[in-house]
């Protein structure tokens, strides 16, 4: 879809050679006009700019990050490990617990209606080992994947004099709480910043339900996040 350049301008009652364009320089002109524009309008921008070129909008950031603290089903932690699994490095002892679980519970009551439970047999149970081989390797994966640069960390300056131990040490088990909620973390500043795969941003972005009525809130209530 082609951004509508001369519509946009005529509905803010704009010259046609107004500059940022909207075509040209959407970034600067949504900067100067988003909460100028209606939802249909401003959904042509999606067509021209990526998600993470419009996280340069302060309000449009601000809205994103108004949604994550709605505690909204898609970012809480299942749903967002299965949409994003290369993004969780924490310990799972059996990858897709969850998943098969959902598999076998959905054959027992909406595979067919429920109507053919007596005949499905053991299809859910298959089913069920299905997702979970598939978690299992999507899990593999997700170690493999080299670490982000965030995730970066020095190594120890030898020449730093300190005697390194050689005494083996057991290592602490991760905390799945903490685990959690740095995932969820990382899962949500990503968002903010456009760098998630996802179809909520045509959603987001130009929703004005995550505006704030009071600017200054507005700008307070971000700087606090940070």
């Amino acid at each position: 879809m082609d951004l509508e350049a001369q519509r946009i301008l005529a509905y803010l009652g704009l010259p046609i050679d107004y500059e940022p364009a909207p075509d040209a320089q959407p970034v600067a002109f949504l900067v100067r006009h988003l909460r100028e524009l209606p939802p249909n309008l401003l959904r042509q921008f999606s067509a021209v700019t990526t998600p993470k070129q419009r996280s340069e909008v302060a309000a449009i950031r601000n809205r994103r990050l108004k949604f994550c603290d709605s505690d909204p089903e898609a970012l809480r932690f299942h749903a967002a490990r299965r949409a994003w699994p290369t993004l969780w490095d924490g310990s799972n002892a059996r990858p897709g617990k969850e998943e098969a679980q959902e598999e076998m519970a959905w054959v027992d009551s909406e595979f067919m209606g429920g109507s053919l439970r007596p005949h499905v047999g053991r299809l859910g149970k298959l089913l069920g080992d299905f997702e979970e081989e598939r978690a299992a390797v999507r899990a593999r994966a997700t170690r493999r994947v080299p670490l982000m640069a965030d995730d970066f960390v020095p190594e120890e300056d030898e020449s730093s004099g300190e005697e390194v131990s050689t005494e083996q040490t057991r290592p602490e088990p991760p905390d799945p709480e903490i685990e959690q909620a740095l995932f969820l973390r990382r899962v949500k500043e990503r968002f903010i910043y456009g760098l998630l795969e996802t179809s909520l941003y045509d959603t987001v972005d130009w929703d004005d339900e995550w505006d704030f009525e009071d600017q200054d809130a507005e700008d307070r209530w971000f700087n606090d996040d940070e």
